[in-house]
């Protein structure tokens, strides 16, 4: 199973769900390779919408965003799922919210960006193979969705024309949270200390992160040994280095664990 990104909590004085996207935007998680298929990512739009709807209408969501982007076709509908659902939706970009990871930002009742963050604001791309009226018809396709991807700015946009926007994403812009504030792209700077329990929340996201990064290597480095011949297997010597590496890890994440209790 991949690493959580997403969390949920009922915290004291009413229902208020925390969700996580620290990572790409994807609709497939990793190659799981000893079972050979893809991992569920959970940051796809499928997962979203399951961990949504078990949300009621009379809650709050806390949606926390330190993400590089990812899949425009999963972000959209994750943030069109996000509009639509009814309960009060409050943004904390934590990190990172850039290219879709901004879009879905945009869903929110609320947003707020803590210091040193930072947004990313730019023009879709795809990746296509043809001819030269092939071509064109993606350039041209390309438009019409970020005509469609502009609004969702302007929505929220102030003191900030269509014109410009576009002229941002064109030049592919990087903004801090006072230009976002200047633009309405976020509501709020949060000044505030850190709350300890959030740092351990965020630390067991990246040792979960981290142990499955090893587990998944192992895995491979197992399923791999079936295939090399003996007489061309490792040097006893490196594989004992590699293994001696990963126990030094594995012991290295407990002793965090422990720690941050």
């Amino acid at each position: 199973m991949n690493a959580t990104k997403f969390r949920f909590e009922q915290l004291a004085g009413g229902d208020t769900h925390k969700l996580y996207i620290y990572d790409d935007v994807t609709a497939y998680g990793p190659f799981n390779w000893e079972t050979w298929a893809y991992d569920e990512s959970e940051t796809s739009a499928k997962y979203f919408r399951e961990q949504l709807e078990a949300i009621p209408d009379s809650g709050s969501i806390e949606l926390h965003v330190n993400s590089n982007g990812g899949s425009v076709k999963e972000g959209i509908a994750i943030y069109n799922q996000l509009k639509q659902h009814k309960a009060e939706k409050i943004c904390y970009v934590d990190g990172f919210a850039y290219s879709i990871a901004s879009v879905i930002c945009m869903a929110c009742d609320k947003i707020i960006m803590g210091q040193g963050t930072s947004m990313l604001i730019h023009n879709m791309s795809m990746s296509v193979y043809g001819d030269a009226k092939m071509l064109r018809k993606c350039a041209d396709d390309l438009d019409v969705l970020m005509e469609s991807n502009r609004q969702i700015y302007m929505e929220r946009a102030k003191n900030l024309t269509e014109e410009e926007l576009k002229e941002m994403m064109d030049k592919e812009t990087f903004l801090t949270p006072e230009q976002c504030l200047e633009y309405g792209f976020c509501d709020e700077i949060s000044s505030s200390k850190v709350d300890p329990s959030q740092l351990n929340q965020q630390a067991e996201v990246t040792i979960r992160q981290l142990r499955q990064q090893i587990n998944s290597f192992q895995s491979f480095h197992k399923e791999m040994e079936q295939f090399v011949p003996k007489e061309k297997s490792p040097v006893p010597e490196k594989k004992e280095k590699g293994d001696k590496v990963l126990k030094m890890m594995g012991a290295f994440l407990n002793a965090f664990e422990r720690s941050s209790k």
